[in-house]
């Protein structure tokens, strides 16, 4: 591919995107300040002036609580959005990429799901996230993700480290069942997948499995090893009963790679080593 334009480049898939790119490839990259993805004609001239190869759609709403009070929102960019730039990208000749959740699962199945699973989102997001998926159309590459984390922006292991420095203990849910996923290895995977022209839905995640709480113990383990943190404090698990949010969350989400890891050649690292480069990554960052 000689050119790519990455629409919610400033988020922390659209940073890895970016810095993951294919040698030689030309990138054009915009976000919310600088391109409104619900305004049709807007994205028309984007596209058309840039004409790119493949557009990588890393924008979505993800404010999973606030979308049960304002889904129309939600709905505006994670699925009317999605549709608008599927057509534009169509209209030139170009290979459309669009990122997906977990959240379009109910989390009753137990076992991991497969890409053609029965999806029943749970809350506003899911739903606005699976129209989205509907949205892209068959011929786009669809991929669902889970729990993504990385050096930069706002996310869990971020939040638990501050956490961990502030307060004298910290509760996290323990009977949510997902895989975090680190942002760079995601891009590396969207790129290949993209240049296999690869069509359809897939999943991709970190290998392996862990609870909110798992992954919090985790994050403390690595960053008291690599002096991120002073002192331990007391991880405590609590029920998702005892946390109780506006939306409704899955509490067994993890996604069957078969099919991905199949179409890369080999699976993903696992959660907890992605972790230990990414508190390596702070570390080195200061």
């Amino acid at each position: 591919m000689k050119t790519a334009l990455i629409v919610g480049g400033k988020g922390q898939l659209g940073r890895g995107l970016a810095a993951t790119a294919p040698a030689g490839t030309r990138i054009v990259s915009h976000d919310v300040d600088t391109l409104d993805i619900t305004d049709r004609s807007a994205v028309d001239a984007v596209v058309a002036a840039v004409r790119p190869d493949v557009l990588l759609n890393a924008a979505a709403y993800t404010a999973v609580d606030k979308a049960e009070s304002d889904e129309a929102a939600a709905l505006a960019v994670n699925a009317t959005a999605v549709g608008i730039l599927a057509e534009a990208a169509r209209a030139v000749g170009a290979g459309f990429v669009h990122v997906s959740t977990d959240f379009v699962f109910d989390g009753a199945a137990g076992i991991p799901y497969a890409p053609d699973a029965p999806t029943n989102p749970l809350s506003a997001y899911g739903r606005t996230k699976r129209a989205g998926e509907l949205a892209a159309g068959d011929d786009a590459l669809i991929v669902r993700t889970a729990w993504v984390y990385a050096p930069t922006g706002g996310n869990f292991v971020r939040t638990m480290l501050r956490l961990m420095a502030e307060r004298p203990e910290v509760r996290v849910v323990a009977d949510q069942i997902g895989t975090p996923t680190y942002a760079p290895d995601l891009a590396v995977a969207l790129w290949t997948m993209a240049g296999k022209n690869a069509r359809g839905l897939h999943h991709y995640t970190d290998s392996g499995a862990a609870s909110w709480y798992d992954f919090a113990v985790a994050i403390q383990e690595e960053a008291l090893a690599a002096g991120l943190l002073d002192k331990a404090v007391p991880v405590l698990p609590i029920a998702t009963a005892d946390y109780p949010t506006p939306a409704k969350r899955p509490f067994y989400s993890v996604l069957d790679k078969s099919s991905t890891n199949a179409l890369l050649g080999a699976p993903a690292p696992h959660w907890r080593a992605n972790l230990r480069r990414m508190i390596a990554a702070i570390r080195a960052e200061g």
